[in-house]
């Protein structure tokens, strides 16, 4: 296992200065958005910079670098990138959640990813969109896995896939960790929203997979992790809802902090079309909207915010978060996110049809959230369902992500 810390360090991990640095990024990730979703990827610029930045590295353990930041923390600074672009916080949140599966597999597959420094960039999909042999010392896996975002900058990728015994009857759901090298980046990603977060499909053909770099899902849900796994609390955090927080959430709230920033701004020097009001801000309709959006809006952070806490807590207790707080904690993610899209929706009417031309950054703002709001992990009425029975007692599952 790698001690030493790596020289480029960023010199605090305080999660006061990792903001700092976010806010700092977000005047160039704004100035680089805009060509960043014509090529459907980020520019090399913000990649570079926030690598330089250490924003890839929130999740690595320290022992290699990192800074191992909470899911809170992780959370707040990945909203703050959002600030200048919803895709290279998406990036970012996706990056480092998949950094933080990497910290659930054995320290060998870890010494791999960090061992020669602590910027390795990730991508990923783990759903088992694959087939597997068994072979010995591991596994030959071929696949095709959509949506891997961030693809063209990662340098390793985490697959999912059926596990099979030498027999080979399917006993488990596995994730794997894949070079770069081991895969191919097929440029699939044509959407409305989220453009230059380049979601591509990741392909495998008949690649080697050692058994180190083999984690089962259903194990790491129920936090039963490898023995060879070190390091502080935050490994322990629930995996679902960390896997939900972190990469689909978190973006939303800064793109929803854009939005009413940027109505507010264009408010004192914006008219009412067809009325007296010479600018926006003074009409008492206008001003009611914007509240009712701001209010949407904290609605969204206190859910989120209540639902890190619970998840941090219960790590640095050394606890699985129990059935109850996992469901409530991601009702309260898929709620975030309901009230995020009435917000942006609001400030869109507010603001008025100039907000869809396309030099206005707002119609970029909604295409993002309304893209990434749809992710399936979220589906607002089945987790409604879920949490309701859960607080009725019913005992019926209908979703295995708990």
């Amino acid at each position: 296992m790698t001690e030493s810390r790596n020289e480029n360090t960023p010199p605090s991990s305080e999660p006061s200065e990792l903001l700092r640095t976010a806010r700092e990024l977000v005047p160039l990730l704004a100035r680089n958005a805009e060509q960043g979703e014509r090529d459907r990827r980020l520019t090399d610029e913000s990649v570079k910079t926030l690598t330089e930045s250490g924003m890839f590295r929130l999740a690595v353990p320290k022992r290699y670098g990192g800074h191992e930041a909470s899911l809170r923390t992780l959370v707040d600074v990945s909203a703050t990138l959002a600030e200048g672009d919803g895709s290279a916080s998406w990036v970012v949140a996706v990056g480092n959640s998949l950094t933080w599966v990497t910290s659930l597999f054995p320290e060998q597959a870890q010494d791999e990813l960090f061992g020669a420094g602590p910027d390795t960039r990730l991508s990923g999909v783990l759903t088992p969109s694959a087939t597997a042999e068994r072979v010995d010392g591991g596994y030959r896996v071929s696949g095709r896995w959509r949506y891997a975002s961030g693809s063209w900058h990662a340098d390793w990728s985490l697959i999912g896939f059926p596990v099979p015994d030498s027999s080979g009857q399917i006993v488990d759901q596995g994730i794997a960790l894949i070079p770069a090298a081991d895969y191919t980046v097929e440029d699939t990603w044509f959407v409305a929203g989220m453009r230059a977060t380049g979601s591509n499909c990741v392909v495998a053909q008949d690649v080697f997979v050692p058994d180190h770099r083999v984690v089962s899902v259903p194990k790491a849900m129920a936090g039963d992790y490898p023995v060879q796994r070190s390091g502080g609390p935050h490994p322990r955090s629930a995996f679902v809802q960390f896997l939900t927080a972190a990469p689909l959430v978190a973006p939303q709230l800064g793109l929803a902090r854009a939005a009413l920033r940027f109505v507010g701004e264009k408010s004192a020097e914006k008219a009412i079309t067809f009325t007296y009001f010479e600018k926006q801000r003074d009409s008492t309709a206008f001003q009611l909207r914007v509240a009712e959006a701001a209010q949407k809006i904290d609605t969204a952070h206190l859910h989120v915010q209540r639902a890190a806490a619970d998840i941090d807590a219960a790590a640095r207790r050394g606890e699985a978060l129990d059935t109850p707080g996992r469901i409530r904690a991601r009702a309260d993610l898929s709620g975030a996110i309901g009230h995020v899209t009435e917000a942006i929706d609001i400030l869109l009417t507010a603001h008025g049809a100039g907000a869809f031309a396309e030099a206005n950054p707002l119609q970029r703002i909604w295409r993002d959230s309304a893209v990434s709001a749809r992710h399936a992990i979220l589906q607002p009425s089945m987790i409604k369902e879920l949490y309701g029975k859960a607080l009725l007692g019913v005992e019926e599952q209908i979703s295995p992500l708990v």
